[in-house]
C-alpha cells in the first residue's frame, strides 16, 4: 500500500472549492487550518460550528431559520436544526452558477435517443409534474413510488414529489415483483409511476406483467401513471394515466412546501437478503447538507462540471448523483448495459458528454483492467478531472490501472459509506495525495474510528468501523418503527451510543483508510481476522477466474475451521488440480499461508444483490444447514438460481463423512 499516484497541485487552495471554504472560514469565523487533518478534527469535535458553517457557506434556502444546530449529541435521537423549515427540491433547483439556458441534465441510454434539459426546462418539468401530482391528491407525507430507470422522468418525479412535502421511493425496473412489493407494501404508496419496459444492450425487456402484479399487490394505490419508455406509441396500463397527462400544461406556479429539517424526503432500502428490506427514511435537511458538503468540498464539483455516476435507481448512488445541481454541477444520466457493445461504452459516453467526474464501481474498473482496456486511447478524456469508485474496496491494481490507462492527472477517489447515510463517510479530498489501494481520508463531519474487539479505538490495526458522533444524514428512522427498536438494533446494539457500520477498516497514521470487507463475513483463522476484499483481489486477478466467493466455517471445538473458496471460471475452463495449486500459490505468496483455502470448488455463478454486492453470509448460512429460502430473500438477488449449487454442495457434504460444521 501507499505508492503516491497523484499529488495536489501547488495552488490547490486557490483552485478548489474546499480552498474557497477555508478562506470563508478564516474571513467569517476567524478560523485558520494548517492542513486537512486539522480541519477534519475541528469538524468532528465542534459539531455545531461545523454544520452551521456548511449551512451558511452554501446559503441554504430556508423559510424559517433554525433555533439551534443540534439538540444533543446522543445517538440515536439527535435532532438537527430544530425550528428550521426548508425544502430539498427548492435548494436543488436553485442550481447556483447556472443560467436558464445551461444544460443541467444530460441523459443517454439504450432505449431512446439522448436528451438534454436546461436549467429552465428542468424547473418547468418539475412545475408541471408537481401540479399533476397535486391534481391526483398528493400532499405532504403521501408516498409516491417510481418503478423506473435512471431517466429524466424519474428525476423530475423525485423533485416534484419533494416540492410538495410528499415522500419518494424508487425501485429499478430490473427488480422482480416480489422485491418491489416487499419494499412498497411497507410504505403504502398512493401513486405509482412505472415504465412499460426498457432495453438492456440490444435486448428489449417488457415489464408490463410485473407492473400489473405490483399494482395488484398494493391496495394503497389510488393512481398509476405509465411512462411509455420501451414502446413510445404504447398505451398506459388499464385505468392508468399517461406521463403526458400527469405533466400536462398548467398555469400553476412552481412552489415549495416548507417542511421541518427532518421531514421524510425519500425511503431507501437495505438489500433485504436475509429478511424484509429495511425501509430507511432520509430527511430533507440532512440529505441536503451532507450532499452539499460531499459534492462540493470532497468531489470538488461546481458550475463548470458534468458529473456522472453509473447507477440504477435501486442504489443510493442515484440519490447522491441527482443532488449534483444543488452545487451547480450538471448531471449525466445513463440507463442500460454498461458492457454493451463492450466495456469501453461508458468511457466513450464520458468523452461524448464532456464528463469531468466519472463515478463507477470497483468491480467495473477491475473488469476493464482484466479486459485489457486502455480508455485514454479509445476516448478523448481530456475533460476528466476526477474518477470515483465505490460499491466494493478498490485494490492497488485497480488504482494503478486507472492512472496508467485512464489518465495520470486526474484524482481517483475511492469512497465508502452506505444506503444508511446516503453518502460516503470515507473518501477523497482535493487537498490530499492519492495513495495506491487507500481511501484518502475520513470525510468532514464523519467521526469514523476503527475499534478493536474490546471496543478501544486503534490506529494501524484492523478494527470494526464505527461512527462516534452523529451526522445529519443518519436516518430519520425506519418506516413504521414507532419505538425505534429496529433502528437501534441495526446500528447501536453492539456499542450503545456508537454507530456500528458492519465493515472492517484499518486507519493509518496519516488518516488513510483501507476497508477489507463486511465484518459479518470475516474469515477468522486461528484467531486472526482476515478481510475478504484482499482475498478476492488476488483470486480474481488470475486470468482464469471471473468471480469468486470465500466463506469460513467455524469449528465448534475452537480449531482453525474450514476455509472454502468457490470460483467462477472463464468460458470453457474446468477447475483441475493444477489450477487449484496455482490459486493456492498466489494466495500464499501475495497474502499469507493462512489465506490458503482448505477446498476450492467451481460454481457457475456467485450470488449477488441487485446492486451487485457479493453475498457471503447467505452462502455461509446455506453451507451450515440453513434452508435456501431462510438463508436469503430470493427477490433481493440478481441471480437467485445461483444459491441452488451451494444447497446441493451442502447436501453432498452432509451425506458424506465430511459433515458441514454448524
Amino acid at each position: 500500500m501507499g505508492d503516491v499516484l497523484w499529488t495536489p497541485p501547488a495552488d490547490v487552495r486557490e483552485r478548489s472549492r474546499i480552498g474557497d471554504y477555508l478562506r470563508w472560514l478564516a474571513e467569517h469565523r476567524g478560523l485558520e487550518f494548517a492542513d486537512y487533518d486539522a480541519l477534519w478534527q475541528w469538524s468532528v469535535t465542534d459539531l455545531p460550528a461545523f454544520w452551521l458553517s456548511i449551512w451558511d457557506y452554501f446559503e441554504v434556502v430556508a423559510h424559517t431559520p433554525p433555533t439551534a444546530t443540534l439538540t444533543d449529541r446522543t445517538m440515536p435521537g439527535t435532532r438537527w436544526f430544530p425550528g428550521a423549515n426548508l425544502n430539498y427540491a427548492e435548494n436543488v433547483l436553485r442550481m447556483p452558477g447556472r443560467g436558464d439556458d445551461d444544460p443541467v441534465v444530460i441523459a443517454h441510454g439504450q432505449t431512446r435517443a439522448p436528451e438534454t434539459l436546461t436549467a429552465a426546462q428542468l424547473r418547468e418539468r418539475v412545475r408541471r409534474v408537481a401540479a399533476g401530482l397535486r391534481r391526483l391528491g398528493v400532499g405532504k407525507g403521501d408516498r409516491v413510488a417510481a418503478y423506473a430507470p435512471n431517466i429524466p422522468e424519474t428525476y423530475v418525479l423525485l423533485l416534484a414529489t419533494a416540492s410538495l412535502g410528499a415522500i419518494f421511493s424508487s425501485c429499478a425496473p430490473e427488480f422482480g415483483t416480489r422485491s418491489v412489493t416487499d419494499r412498497w407494501q411497507q410504505i403504502e404508496p398512493t401513486v405509482l409511476v412505472a415504465v412499460d419496459g426498457y432495453r438492456y444492450g440490444d435486448k428489449p425487456v417488457d415489464r408490463r406483467a410485473e407492473v400489473a402484479a405490483i399494482r395488484a399487490a398494493l391496495p394503497s394505490l389510488r393512481h398509476t401513471v405509465g411512462i411509455a419508455y420501451l414502446d413510445p406509441a404504447g398505451a398506459p396500463p388499464e385505468g392508468a394515466l399517461s406521463w403526458a397527462e400527469l405533466a400536462a400544461e398548467t398555469d400553476e406556479p412552481l412552489t415549495f412546501t416548507p417542511v421541518p429539517f427532518d421531514h421524510p424526503l425519500y425511503v431507501l432500502y437495505s438489500s433485504g437478503t436475509t429478511g424484509l428490506p429495511k425501509p430507511i427514511v432520509h430527511g430533507h435537511g440532512g440529505i441536503l447538507l451532507e450532499h452539499l458538503k460531499m459534492l462540493a468540498l470532497h468531489h470538488d464539483l461546481g458550475p463548470a462540471d458534468r458529473f456522472f455516476w453509473f447507477t440504477t435507481t435501486g442504489w443510493m448512488m442515484w440519490n447522491f448523483l441527482v443532488s449534483g445541481p444543488a452545487v451547480g454541477a450538471a448531471i449525466v444520466l445513463f440507463d442500460g448495459n454498461p458492457g454493451h457493445p463492450d466495456l469501453g461504452a461508458l468511457w466513450r459516453l464520458a468523452a461524448e458528454t464532456g464528463t469531468t467526474y466519472f463515478g463507477t464501481s470497483a468491480p467495473y474498473l477491475l473488469a476493464c483492467r482484466k479486459a485489457g482496456l486502455v480508455p485514454k486511447e479509445s476516448a478523448d478524456l481530456s475533460a476528466l478531472r476526477g474518477v470515483g469508485s465505490t460499491g466494493a474496496p478498490l485494490p492497488v491494481e485497480g488504482f494503478t490501472w486507472v492512472y496508467e490507462n485512464v489518465g495520470d492527472r486526474l484524482q481517483l477517489q475511492s469512497l465508502s459509506g452506505g444506503t444508511d447515510v446516503c453518502t460516503g463517510f470515507v473518501g477523497g479530498v482535493p487537498l490530499l495525495p492519492v495513495h495506491a489501494g487507500e481511501i484518502t481520508c475520513r470525510a468532514l463531519g464523519a467521526k469514523v474510528e476503527a475499534r478493536s474487539a474490546d471496543g478501544t479505538p486503534v490506529i494501524g490495526q484492523l478494527g470494526e468501523l464505527v461512527i462516534t458522533e452523529p451526522m445529519p444524514s443518519m436516518p430519520v428512522g425506519f418506516w413504521n418503527d414507532t419505538d425505534g427498536s429496529r433502528y437501534r438494533e441495526a446500528y447501536f446494539e453492539v456499542y450503545p451510543g456508537v454507530w456500528r457500520h458492519g465493515d472492517w477498516i484499518t486507519i493509518n497514521e496519516r488518516g488513510g483508510c483501507v476497508i477489507t470487507g463486511r465484518s459479518d463475513a470475516t474469515l477468522n483463522r486461528g484467531g486472526v481476522r482476515l478481510g475478504t476484499a484482499e482475498f478476492y483481489s488476488v483470486v480474481e486477478g488470475l486470468d482464469e477466474v471471473v468471480d469468486s466467493v470465500v466463506v469460513h466455517l467455524e469449528d465448534d471445538e475452537g480449531g482453525a475451521g474450514e476455509l472454502l473458496l468457490f470460483v467462477v471460471l472463464a468460458e470453457g475452463l474446468e477447475l483441475d488440480d493444477e489450477l487449484r495449486r496455482k490459486i493456492c500459490r498466489e494466495l500464499r505468496t501475495a497474502l499469507s499461508p493462512r489465506h490458503v483455502p482448505d477446498e476450492i470448488h467451481q460454481v457457475r455463478a456467485v450470488p449477488r444483490t441487485l446492486s451487485a454486492k457479493k453475498l457471503e453470509v447467505p452462502v455461509k448460512k446455506i453451507l451450515t444447514g440453513t434452508p435456501v429460502d431462510n438463508a436469503a430473500a430470493k427477490g433481493a438477488l440478481a441471480n437467485p438460481e445461483s444459491l441452488t449449487a451451494f444447497a446441493a454442495f451442502a447436501q453432498r457434504r452432509a451425506g458424506s463423512d465430511h459433515p458441514t460444521r454448524a
